[in-house]
This record gives C-alpha cells, structure tokens and sequence, in this order.
C-alpha cells in the first residue's frame, strides 16, 4: 500500500534528521547542467576538475561498498556512482536511505565505467530534498489518461514525450509573438473582468467583485478591447490571453484556455489571408520542424496553396439548401431530420452554424479558407459590399476543424447595433450564447474606427499539430473533482 511507503520514506527522513542532517536545505550548488557535462565531457574529464550537479534520483543499485545512481536533470541524465572510501562515515546513511525521487547534490570528477558510461565519482554528496512519495512507476504507474492529466506532474516527469509537447508549446506561441512583433504590431494587455462579455458567441462564467458590489464576467474573447485600442489610434496591435467559455467539454474544446488576437487598421480580408497563411507556415515548421503533420491516420501538407471554398457553394453542395433563399424554418426541419435535435428558440444564423459543423466541415482535411458566409452568423464582420447578405470572413479550416477566423470588421455604428439588436432578440428568446448589445462598445465606435482586419486562433491549432485531444495539450486541465 502506498500509505506503507509514505511511512518507510519518514522513517528514511527521519534518519537524516537524527544524524543533523537537513533534509531541505535551503542552498544547494551546481556548477554544471549535465547536458553540458555530456557535451564536454572530454576536455571536464581531462581537466580533473570537480563539478557539482544537483538532480533528482531515477535510479539506484547498492551493491556491497558501491552504489550506482542514475540522476536527471531538466536537461539529461547521468550515471553516479558512491563508494565507500568516497565517503567512509556517511556511506551507509546514505546508502540506506535514499530513494528514487529524491533531490541530491554530488560534486566528483568525471570518468567512463568499464562499458564506456560517462558518469560522475562522487565525492561530496548532500541530500536536496527527501521525497515522501514514491514516483508512479514504483507502484503502480499513472493507469489511465484521467489519472495522466489530474496529477499532471507526474505524467510530465515520467513521460519525456508529454514533457517535450510542452517545450514545443512555448515555441509555438513564441513563434507567433515574434511574427507578429517583428511586423510590426504592438502587444497589449486588457482586462480580463469585464461589465459586458462580447467578441464571441459562448456562454461566460461570472464572478463577483467585492469592492465594487457588483458581478462581472470573466471574457470569451479579447476581441472588443483590441477594437477599442483600434479606436485609440494603435494601428496594429495584439494580444495573446487566457478567455473562458462555460461550454462543454470535448476533444477540441476547453473552458479555460489561450488565445491570439490582432487587429489591423487598413488591412481587409484578403490581404489578411494572404498574411496569417504565412504566419502559420513559419509557425508549423518552427513547431514541429516540418510542413506536415498527422491527424487522426491522415496526413496533412500544410505548405500546398490554401485553397479558398465558398460558404453558400459547399453548404448547396453537402446539405442541398440555398441559403440565399432559405428560411428559417425550412433549416429547422433540416436540422431536425439530420438527428442535430435542435432546440426551438435557435435563430436563423445558429442553425446554419449547426448543419455546416456537422455536414460540412469535417469534409474539409486539407487546409483552406472557408470565405464569404451569412450576416447571420457573424455579428462583428463587415458586410460584402456586393451582397450584403454575406460578410468579409473567412476561417481556416483543416482535420475537419475550424484552426483561426479572420475577418474585415464592422465599424459602421448603425449598423452594429442594429445587428447588435438582433442578437439581443435571440437571446430573449432563450439562444445563451447569441451576443449581448454593448452600448461601451457603441460609443467607442460612435467616434470613429478605421477600416480595420482582425483575426484570432486559439490553443487548438496546436493540438491538431500534435495529433491530440486539446486537454492532454494543456499542462493542468480543469478536471471534476475526485468523489
């Protein structure tokens, strides 16, 4: 039983104590990373000089007046080995009483064993930190992915794979924040409380702010803040934040997550395709090191042309219904003889939405702009001038899912709010996730909002880039609590 390990690791602990030696030192010394001892291992070697590593303990074999360590950094590990004459008064004590998964300090010159393992002769040896817990694969492992993810800890310490997803995570939002900086655009920081939840169709959570008495919303989208800049007189700017949306759990969604933003005055759709294609070119090959990536058993070659699909044609051509000419009806009854169950009090634009996730878009593998869609769906994009039954958006859709959304943006007031009030209507008739009228928003946009081009994509793209369900992507997913 576990309970029976914890006891025999604090008699360990305590054993230490008695002797006067400090289980948690407060410093602790290292002169050396070990991949930089393996990188120079020859010159260290010759040299005689003592190094010091500080490491955790991933292995360990006593064997009479000698003890092999197999030690790890977050940079690589290495062989260390104690003997006797090393440390005539402490051997035992140590020997004896260190586990796997304790911390300790070794300072010894370099050798090869007779197999040629590059290892460290100890000479000095300080224990760092007593582990209490035995690591997983002492007993009984990590079991399943639940396990995995709720002490994620664990699941990063023992599985280099899951710990190098998250060392090519940091490239790939570094690598966004360079493209983006490097073309000129401004980072920026904005609230993350906010009165008046817009920028996004989702359901927000709320929070209450005791100071002020009165509750707030916790943001779905960074979208009316980096406008508002827009308005300020920035004329490139961005953000990368953490938004939340009280929705469902599935492999592609998160409740809690990160996403980019920018918004660029005198830009239009078409020449922010043409931008965010590259964007996303440099940053697959820096990601993964390559333009093509696994999803599910196909591949997928991200440096082909994106192709552009028109909205109407392949709506026509996948479900059989104009949406020039169809009602809001005729959608329903689609909706609800394709097995969707869709609710009664869903407007025109949320049924498009629901037969297109469902009939259309897993169609699309191979990445393309998905362009020109209903008003009804898009609340924020400005309209086509040539048909204002569509508006200026696209989004880039590959695996069968939607991986960014860009679009011109609306800055004509009137016309905001009037689209503004018909969210409103939906939501009075029980749609949660249509949009609220945002009378700050209005006024800001009231003194004028330049031509502008916006866009944004979430964590999810690089999920699909690791060929993984988006929580096992994310180092500490919100979990249900353990009964």
């Amino acid at each position: 039983m576990i309970e029976d390990l914890i006891s025999e690791r604090k008699k360990k602990l305590n054993n230490f104590i008695k002797t006067g030696i400090e289980a948690y030192p407060e410093k602790s010394k290292r002169t050396y990373k070990i991949s930089d001892i393996l990188f120079g291992f020859s010159s260290l070697q010759k040299s005689k000089k003592k190094i010091f590593v500080c490491a955790r303990i991933f292995g360990m074999r006593v064997m009479g007046s000698i003890a092999f360590y197999d030690l790890r950094d977050d940079s690589g590990k290495i062989q260390g080995v104690l003997k006797k004459d090393n440390l005539p008064k402490d051997f035992a004590l140590f020997k004896d009483n260190l586990d796997i998964g304790d911390f300790i300090e070794v300072g010894g010159i370099l050798f090869k064993t007779k197999t040629g393992e590059k290892s460290v002769e100890i000479k000095n040896l300080k224990l760092l930190v007593k582990s209490l817990r035995p690591l997983p694969s002492q007993w009984h492992g990590l079991e399943n992915i639940e396990s995995r993810l709720r002490k994620r800890y664990l699941d990063i310490l023992m599985n280099p794979e899951v710990k190098e997803i998250f060392i090519k995570k940091s490239v790939f939002w570094g690598t966004i924040r360079d493209y983006l900086k490097k073309s000129g655009f401004l980072e920026v920081e904005t609230p993350v409380l906010e009165a008046t939840p817009g920028g996004a169709d989702a359901e927000p959570f709320i929070t209450h702010h005791n100071a002020l008495n009165h509750d707030f919303y916790l943001r779905i989208s960074l979208e009316i803040a980096l406008k508002k800049m827009l308005v300020a007189g920035y004329e490139k700017v961005f953000e990368i934040g953490r938004i939340f949306r009280n929705e469902g759990i599935s492999a592609e969604h998160l409740q809690d997550y990160t996403q980019l933003e920018f918004y660029w005055a005198y830009s239009d759709m078409d020449e922010l395709m043409k931008f965010t294609e590259k964007m996303y070119k440099e940053t697959i090959k820096k990601t993964i090191g390559k333009l093509e990536s696994v999803c599910g058993d196909k591949k997928i070659n991200w440096a082909a042309k994106w192709q552009k699909v028109e909205y109407l044609k392949i709506f026509k051509e996948k479900i059989g219904l104009d949406l020039a000419i169809v009602s809001r009806d005729e959608l329903f009854a689609k909706a609800q003889s394709g097995g969707l169950k869709p609710e009664k009090n869903l407007g025109r634009g949320r049924l498009i939405d629901l037969l297109f996730k469902k009939f259309c878009r897993p169609t699309l593998v191979k990445p393309c702009f998905l362009i020109n869609p209903p008003a009804d769906i898009e609340p924020l994009a400005k309209r086509k001038s040539e048909n204002k039954n569509l508006v200026c958006r696209f989004q880039i859709v590959a695996c069968g899912t939607e991986l960014g959304k860009g679009f011109s943006e609306a800055n004509d007031p009137i016309d905001q709010r009037k689209r503004f009030e018909e969210q409103l209507s939906l939501r009075s008739a029980g749609d949660k996730e249509a949009q609220r009228l945002d009378e700050e928003f209005l006024e800001a946009i009231e003194y004028g909002m330049p031509p502008a081009a916006g866009f944004g994509l979430s964590e999810r793209l690089f999920a699909i880039l690791m060929n993984k369900p988006i929580r096992e992507t994310t180092i500490f997913p919100l979990m249900r609590s353990e009964k």
